[in-house]
């Protein structure tokens, strides 16, 4: 395998203690608003109608005041090993762990908001080497969007998924991975398509959860379950999708809270976590309250509140109409994730689809809800893809 011909610097995470004295200062002084208006005894969905219900708010900054360990985190992050390059000025983070496999494929695993390299974090290890042998094995490679996580905020316009997507070629070429596999969902798999897309003379093929398909197409010969989806998906965008136009338009006004009031990052990324899993009332009933904390607390650290936010503003309903995916795809549909799109339609973007996956329980989350299922599918996803270059 050829060498990386430009520098890669090993990197390690460990914040200062004055900036996690800060945080419990700051969680301990906290202004709290009186509690909603619409309140119901859980379990029920509904009690989630205004937002994040104040109890459970409350319960959430006990426990990261008091219980939390980001120090667990920390190491966790530097045993698989962390890395910073330079790519077009900007400092990129990533995770690198390679197979100990010789017949290991290079993937790469893109995270969206407001989740970060936290989304994989689980499941690097099986991926890299796996316990079954006829299992295919990866070299993972997990990077930071840029204005997320350890990876530098942009001072320009310009970092929208079109870039991000080109300095992931320059990011995997530098480790010498000239061809690779890739997989993401939210705005990963925004990013993922794009890759698929644009540079097929690199990307093997990819595995996405989040396939959308170009615009105008009418619901003629779906099936009830397709039409479903997509009026599941317009009732989304039209009625909770605040965030985003928030985020797409002014994300420097919601930033000075999300870099300001650790509650408020909290609970403007909980309340994601909530709607978007498949649970009945909390997210904690698929998804540990550590693993949201790493998430919030690595977002607060790095002060990439409105620097993430910015994506949005970026590259919002911008992926290219005309786009299209002629590498194998595999692609995902998990039940209660925000957006699913029909197969007929996924086809219409997505040439050579090799794999279709609907499994019966996740959401938008899939690698923290459901793991296990999570890595098999990918595992099953990606042998499928690159079988068809055999």
């Amino acid at each position: 395998m050829p060498r990386p011909t430009t520098d890669v610097q090993a990197f390690e995470a460990h914040a200062a203690d004055a900036d996690l004295d800060d945080l419990r200062a700051r969680l301990a002084a906290a202004r709290l608003p009186e509690a909603e208006t619409v309140r119901r005894a859980a379990p029920d969905p509904r009690r989630w109608e205004q937002g994040v219900p104040l109890a459970d708010l409350v319960d959430v900054v006990n426990y990261w005041r008091t219980g939390y360990n980001w120090r667990s985190f920390e190491e966790r992050l530097n045993r698989i090993g962390q890395f910073r390059t330079t790519i077009d000025d900007l400092g990129i983070h990533f995770l690198h762990r390679r197979s100990p496999r010789a017949d290991a494929t290079p993937l790469l695993l893109t995270h969206g908001w407001p989740d970060s390299i936290v989304r994989f974090i689980d499941v690097v290890d099986e991926l890299a080497d796996p316990k079954d042998a006829n299992t295919p094995a990866f070299h993972v490679v997990v990077p930071s969007l840029p204005g997320f996580g350890y990876s530098d905020k942009p001072t320009t316009t310009g970092w929208g998924t079109e870039k991000i997507a080109a300095a992931w070629v320059e990011l995997m070429e530098r480790l010498g991975y000239s061809k690779f596999v890739a997989h993401g969902g939210d705005w990963g798999g925004n990013i993922t398509t794009v890759l698929g897309g644009r540079f097929p003379s690199h990307v093997l093929g990819i595995h996405t959860t989040f396939a959308e398909a170009p615009p105008g197409l009418t619901m003629d010969g779906l099936t009830a379950v397709e039409r479903k989806w997509v009026e599941e998906t317009r009732d989304f965008w039209r009625y909770r999708a605040a965030y985003a136009k928030q985020q797409a338009t002014r994300p420097q006004t919601i930033g000075y809270s999300l870099v300001d009031s650790p509650v408020g990052l909290l609970a403007w990324i909980l309340d994601k976590f909530a709607e978007w899993t498949d649970t009945e009332d909390s997210p904690f009933e698929t998804i540990s309250i550590d693993s949201l904390l790493d998430d919030v607390t690595l977002y607060w650290l790095t002060r990439t509140g409105a620097s993430a936010a910015r994506i949005y503003y970026e590259s919002h309903n911008s992926l290219d109409p005309e786009l299209r995916v002629d590498v194998p795809s595999a692609l995902t549909m998990y039940p209660r994730d925000v957006e699913k799109c029909p197969r007929p339609w996924a086809r219409e973007r997505y040439r050579q689809i090799v794999r279709w996956g609907l499994p019966e329980a996740g959401g938008h989350f899939p690698s923290l809800e459901v793991p296990e299922y999570f890595v098999k599918d990918l595992q099953d996803g990606l042998a499928a893809v690159l079988a068809a270059h055999r």
